[in-house]
C-alpha cells in the first residue's frame, strides 16, 4: 500500500512538473497610485538591463496598466529564428495600483510561440527570466496550468485555433508600406486603436504592433474585466509584420492561451470579442477581416 500511495504521489508530481502557467507574481512596489507604481516598476526593469518601449493603460481598466520591454540576447535569439517568432519579442509586465507586479512566464509563452524551434532559444529563455527574477522577484506561477507538451499545438478545445491558424490581415506591395501603414493607422487611431510599441528590424522584415483598443463598447476594457484583469500581462493585442504580410493570431487563441483556465460559459460571455478585436486590427493593417465560415 505504501508503495502504491508513493507511486501515486510521484505520479502528481510528475504532472505538476510538466506544467506551466502563463504568468509571475513579482514582488509588490508602492501602492495606491497607479502612476507611482508603475514608475517604480519601470525603474527595477531598466536597472535590470531591460529596455521599456512603452506604457499601456487599457481604457476601462483604470487601476491596471502594462510596461512592455525587450532584452537584447532574448531579442537576438529570437531575431534569429526570423519568422513568426516576432511576435514574442515584446515582454509584458503587468502593475496593479495597489502595488501588485505580474509578468510573463516566458517558458510557457515562448513555448506556445516557438514551437518545435523552442529548444532553438532555450538559453536567452531561461536567462531573460534569471534577469526578470533578479530585477522584479520571482514569487508563485498564475493563471492556469497547461501541460508542457501541449503548449506548442495549443487550444481551447477541439474546433478552435492554433498558433499556426494565424489571421492574415493584409499582403502589401512590400514590407516598408506594411509598416508605414500599420504606424499611420494606429497614429490616426483608426478603429478607436492606439500604439502601445513598436518594434522594427528592417533588414530581416520583421515588425511587431502593440495595439490598445479603446473602442468602449468592444474594446479590452469591457472584455478583460469580465474575465478576469489580473491577468493584464496579456494585453496589449498585437500585430505582427513577416515580409510583405501583416498577421494577427486568432482571438479565440491569443485569449485562450492568456486565460487557460476560463470556464466555457465565461468565454461564451464574451464570444463577440474574437471577431470585433479581429476588425479592429484588420483595419489598423488597411484590411478586411471575414470571420471563419463568412
Amino acid at each position: 500500500m505504501k508503495r502504491i500511495i508513493a507511486g501515486v504521489a510521484l505520479a502528481a508530481l510528475s504532472f505538476l512538473a510538466h506544467a506551466l502557467q502563463p504568468y509571475v507574481a513579482a514582488d509588490k512596489v508602492a501602492g495606491g497610485d497607479l502612476k507611482a507604481a508603475m514608475a517604480a516598476t519601470e525603474k527595477k526593469l531598466t536597472a535590470g538591463g531591460f529596455t521599456v518601449i512603452g506604457q499601456h493603460l487599457p481604457a476601462g481598466l483604470p487601476q491596471y496598466g502594462v510596461i512592455v520591454v525587450t532584452e537584447p540576447d532574448f531579442s537576438a535569439a529570437l531575431t534569429q529564428l526570423g519568422g513568426t517568432a516576432v511576435v514574442g519579442l515584446p515582454i509584458r509586465v503587468g502593475v496593479k495600483a495597489d502595488g501588485a507586479v505580474s509578468y510573463l512566464n516566458l517558458e510557457y509563452w515562448q513555448r506556445a510561440y516557438l514551437r518545435q524551434d523552442y529548444a532553438k532559444a532555450e538559453s536567452a529563455v531561461r536567462a531573460t527570466t534569471a534577469k526578470l527574477h533578479k530585477a522584479l522577484g520571482a514569487g508563485k506561477t498564475f493563471g492556469g496550468d497547461v501541460k508542457t507538451e501541449n503548449l506548442p499545438t495549443y487550444r481551447y478545445m477541439a474546433g478552435m485555433e492554433r498558433f499556426a491558424d494565424k489571421t492574415d490581415l493584409k499582403t502589401y506591395a512590400n514590407f516598408d508600406e506594411a509598416v508605414k501603414t500599420i504606424r499611420d493607422n494606429l497614429t490616426k487611431g483608426v478603429a478607436k486603436t492606439a500604439k502601445v510599441y513598436e518594434i522594427v528590424i528592417a533588414d530581416r522584415k520583421l515588425a511587431v504592433f502593440g495595439v490598445a483598443t479603446n473602442d468602449a463598447e468592444n474594446g479590452e476594457g469591457w472584455w478583460a474585466k469580465k474575465i478576469g484583469p489580473d491577468h493584464i500581462a496579456a494585453l496589449p493585442w498585437e500585430i505582427f509584420v513577416v515580409d510583405n504580410k501583416a498577421h494577427a493570431l486568432f482571438g479565440r487563441y491569443r485569449t485562450a492561451l492568456a486565460w487557460p483556465e476560463l470556464g466555457m460559459f465565461q468565454f461564451m460571455g464574451i464570444s463577440s470579442h474574437p471577431d470585433t478585436t479581429a476588425e479592429m486590427l484588420a483595419k489598423v493593417a488597411g484590411g478586411t477581416y471575414s470571420a471563419p465560415g463568412n
